[in-house]
């Protein structure tokens, strides 16, 4: 047997534990929530325009977000129900399953970059390097979590990943068709979330080294790798984002809307305001986790002695990137998606550097132990030998494996907790059974935009008003009637978003339900949780809690933690994606108030 293919006997199966460990963790929990999409961009992008396509045809009219996970869905929904009216009537009565299959294909596409990981860290590191980088990724927190969300965060990495190994390729054979392969991968990953344009950085390191390489006709290949990448790339990104020139106006725009959302202040209530660098940092060290994101500087750190040009392929990309999503003005950690691959290729291979300096220095002791020294017999003065020291055979695999286990603990830990609580019931979901039980049909009701329209409509499922009404008459949260003092507004009703909705809140509402017949209030620990971590922004709102506690009675309250543990501070991380542990189940702290006062006296 040739001697090179003594590593793939190990390599394949290793590399089918961790796929299958990867896709099992992302699939685990895949319905939780369902029928309702719970989480906001979820319910509000991709699997609705995805539907939407239907109706109105496949310009999206819409890219603040790239269409190319859109289309994708679009697709896969056709052919699951059977074109147009299959879909259409799936989404209005069954939606659950809808949502299931946007969130398996997200979970799917996050599998298969694990598979790309692998094979760009052979090319560029080996194949223990690839196995270990791709099981990092397999566990790590944020590309599991926001596998169980139909987003577009997690399918990226497929498309981007890809690119990397194309860009591999370059690096070590410098061939036109790794350039093509880099470049397509590029391009889908830019029309499937503008950020990925970061795979850029290593391609353009890559080719520059082939071009210094000092080989022949260098010059001649660099142009022609530029010109196949880069047509590769703009083929493959208007190929998945056509209207992208058909529509050149929307696109523009909508290009301009997302850059501004970005970089304005965090207009967010709640929201951190330290910094977007330190926030990164930070996410890091729990969405990839502390011993990778460390061996991933140290990684950093030593790999211009391997070999620099490895070293400008992988360094500058995450470090331009942290720099530019830090300028901005809005962060949140499942926004360092698109260089997480790389984290976890540095970080392999340092644990690789550190595993063969380990058994170094074994060897070295070993050999010390081994030597013969002189020592008094017997009958004299003679030579006798130490019995040799029982050190590991195998010292390097033993090390490596012990940095192993350290590399994936955090993350394995934590994405099983994310599974198990996934898997339960949410809270919200539970609040509604409550009501549904206890609140007759018709009741005036105030309930927080903490959910999906459809959780106060009539059945579980369905999204069309016109055949699924509304089980209780609900207060309309996103209006104010409240003027800047804090007063109720005469007329002239302002229509906020969501994320607006705690400043139209104020004692005086309490009042105005109370004489209104609105008896029953259900208040989530997310908007609630807002007002309360700045409340010098919002204190009209604050005073509103307050009084709402005073005035109504708590009928029903139901918390996501587990006995005993203390509620999280909210954070529009771990307040929505459950990564600390003392969540039990999926949701806010859900509380349903009943007033007594005016007319819910009676």
């Amino acid at each position: 047997m040739p001697t090179a293919e003594a590593p793939r006997r190990w390599a394949w199966p290793l590399l089918g534990g961790v796929l299958a460990v990867g896709l099992g963790l992302r699939l685990w929990g895949i319905r939780q929530g369902l029928p309702y999409a719970y989480n906001a961009d979820e319910a509000d992008h991709f699997v609705p325009r995805a539907v939407g396509m239907f109706a109105h045809g496949l310009d999206p009219h819409y890219f603040a977000n790239p269409p190319a996970y859109t289309y994708l869905l679009h697709f896969l929904l056709s052919i699951a129900y059977g074109g147009k009216h299959g879909v259409l009537h799936a989404f209005a009565l069954h939606p659950a399953s809808v949502y299931t299959l946007a969130r398996v294909a997200a979970a799917a596409l996050g599998a298969a970059a694990l598979w790309l990981t692998y094979i760009a860290g052979a090319r560029l590191l080996g194949r223990a390097a690839g196995l270990l980088a791709a099981a990092i990724e397999a566990v790590a927190f944020l590309p599991v979590y926001y596998s169980h969300v139909a987003v577009n965060d997690v399918p990226t990495l497929a498309p981007l990943t890809l690119s990397l190994v194309g860009t591999a390729g370059v690096l070590r054979k410098g061939r036109a068709r790794d350039c093509l392969l880099a470049g397509v991968g590029l391009g889908v990953a830019c029309a499937s979330k503008y950020t990925a344009g970061i795979a850029l950085a290593p391609l353009i390191a890559a080719i520059a080294a082939r071009y210094v390489s000092g080989e022949a006709r260098a010059a001649r290949r660099a142009v022609r790798n530029i010109a196949v990448a880069a047509a590769a790339s703009l083929g493959a990104f208007l190929l998945a984002n056509p209207y992208a020139v058909l529509d050149y106006s929307s696109f523009h725009q909508g290009l301009i809307h997302q850059s501004t959302l970005s970089a304005e202040g965090q207009g967010k209530l709640g929201a951190p305001r330290h910094g977007g660098l330190p926030y990164y940092l930070w996410s890091l060290t729990w969405g990839l986790g502390w011993a990778p994101a460390l061996a991933a500087l140290g990684g950093a750190l030593t790999v211009w002695r391997r070999e620099p040009a490895l070293g400008w392929l992988l360094v500058p990309a995450p470090l331009l990137f942290l720099a530019f999503m830090g300028l901005q003005g809005r962060y949140f950690g499942r926004w360092l998606m698109p260089i997480l691959p790389i984290m976890c290729l540095l970080a392999a291979l340092f644990a690789l550097q550190a595993a063969s300096h380990l058994a170094g220095v074994a060897r070295l002791a070993r050999a010390r132990a081994a030597r013969p020294r002189r020592a008094a017999g017997p009958g004299g003065v003679g030579l006798a030998r130490v019995p040799r020291a029982r050190l590991p055979g195998y010292a390097r695999a033993g090390a490596l494996a012990a940095l192993t286990a350290g590399l994936l603990a955090q993350g394995l830990i934590y994405s099983i907790h994310s599974g198990t609580v996934l898997s339960r019931a949410d809270t919200r979901s539970l609040t509604r059974a409550w009501l549904v039980a206890r609140v007759p049909a018709g009741t005036p009701i105030v309930a927080e935009p903490v959910s999906p329209d459809d959780w106060a409509r009539e059945t579980a499922t369905g999204t069309a008003a016109s055949g699924n009404p509304y089980r209780w008459i609900k207060y309309p949260s996103l209006e104010s009637r409240i003027t800047p003092g804090g007063a109720l507004r005469p007329y002239g009703l302002a229509v906020v978003s969501i994320e607006n909705y705690e400043r139209t809140l104020s004692p005086a509402l309490i009042g105005f339900y109370q004489s209104n017949g609105y008896c029953w209030v259900i208040s989530g620990s997310t908007q609630s949780g807002r007002a309360l971590a700045d409340p010098a922004a919002v204190p009209e709102a604050v005073a509103y809690y307050r009084a709402l506690a005073r005035q109504g009675e708590v009928v029903y309250r139901i918390s996501p933690y587990g006995r005993g543990e203390r509620p999280v501070a909210f954070g529009f991380d771990w307040s929505f994606n459950y990564y600390p542990l003392a969540y039990y189940r999926p949701g806010p702290v859900m509380t349903v108030y009943r007033l007594h006062g005016g007319r819910c006296a009676r």
